[in-house]
């Protein structure tokens, strides 16, 4: 991902998909208890807690991978391919399971961290969490239109320093053979419209000169690849971290499947966003893996910073705060506008009721 941050969406398909939706939905990924600054773990056993914490940590690992790699590799399978009607059903579930994740799970956490009452001082009593999501949702659309913006006057540029130059060397080449030509009036014309498509041939679609045409549609979508790894990897951290530092059994027993499913359903949706970027076998398996280990690296810090963590310290509870709301105005942007928005417009989804009806249903199985 460090590779290129504005490098670089589908799934696969079977009923059984949405029998985990229902079951990812459900479960709390967030564990609220009472307003204090004490301690709000009453049954500490550091000893019972790690083995739920290994344990999470490899079925989170599992889950993610799974989920980013099912689209990556089932874009091979004709069943599995992109341009099936499943993948749209798929990707348009995981969409909503990313959109609540930012409005039901992190956004209320983010509120409850900056209106603690161990945070002291009037400064707090402003509502910081819809700001931070506003300023974010603000940035990540500047960040979305700039980088494609960018890499599209990159890519002209590279096409007119390339192959517009190679289209003027044959022009030049065909002119030494017409010139006999001239005799003929009637036969100018076909000489002039070779040109003329020669130069217009350049321009049909934005080129990587070296690397072969890239059209605007795979910019796009190589950008919002990028920018829905960015606001994942921030909450995956912050949630790793909180289940790595818990010393409570039974806060973590819950969180173990609830964060197993949205692992999975949040790699699904990224995992569509890397096949549609169609980028080289490097940066694919850098972003799959930064994915995959983001959560249970955060684990491992939590389980290693358990000591001196305090959950209702004021930097602890600032922190927190500021980073989950930062990161549901990344999810909720993305999920609204860059997935769920793109993939409605899309014309096989436009063109097909049945298809936009069962998509809406899987959508709000997702968010339900």
């Amino acid at each position: 991902m460090t590779s290129g941050l504005f490098t670089n969406s589908r799934v696969p398909t079977t009923a059984v998909l949405f029998v985990c939706m229902l079951v990812a939905v459900a479960l709390p990924i967030v564990v609220v208890g009472e307003c204090t600054c004490d301690s709000e773990e009453e049954d500490n056993n550091k000893s019972e807690a790690l083995k739920y914490k290994l344990g999470a940590f490899f079925s989170i690992l599992v889950a993610g991978a799974v989920g980013v790699y099912l689209p990556i590799v089932g874009k091979s399978v004709p069943a599995l391919s992109p341009e099936k009607n499943a993948f749209f059903v798929v990707k348009a579930f995981a969409a909503g399971v990313i959109l609540a994740t930012g409005c039901v799970h992190i956004l209320p956490d983010a509120f409850d961290k900056l209106t603690s009452p161990c945070l002291e001082g009037k400064v707090w009593e402003f509502p910081w969490s819809g700001f931070v999501l506003m300023v974010v949702a603000i940035f990540t659309l500047m960040l979305d239109k700039l980088a494609t913006s960018y890499y599209s006057q990159s890519q002209l540029a590279k096409s007119s320093a390339g192959p517009v130059n190679g289209d003027e060397e044959k022009t030049g080449e065909h002119a030494t053979h017409d010139v006999p030509v001239h005799t003929h009036a009637t036969h100018d014309v076909p000489v002039h419209t070779h040109t003329t498509h020669g130069h217009s041939h350049g321009s049909a679609m934005l080129s990587s000169g070296y690397g072969g045409p890239v059209s605007k549609e795979l910019i796009r979508y190589r950008v919002i690849a990028q920018v829905l790894e960015l606001g994942i990897v921030v909450h995956s951290v912050i949630i790793g971290l909180a289940l790595g530092a818990s010393e409570s059994p039974s806060t973590i027993k819950p969180l173990v499947a609830a964060l197993s499913f949205h692992q999975f359903f949040e790699g699904v949706g990224l995992g569509g966003c890397i096949t549609q970027a169609k980028l080289k076998c490097r940066a694919i398996t850098i972003m799959a893996l930064f994915f995959s280990l983001t959560t249970p690296v955060g684990i491992a810090i939590g389980i290693g910073i358990t000591n001196g963590y305090k959950e209702n310290s004021s930097v602890a509870l600032i922190v927190e705060g500021m980073l989950n709301a930062a990161a549901s105005g990344i999810l909720i942007y993305m999920s609204l506008v860059d997935l769920l928005a793109a993939d409605f417009e899309h014309p096989r989804m436009q063109t097909n009721m049945k298809l936009q009806m069962v998509a809406y249903a899987s959508l709000l199985f997702g968010v339900g």
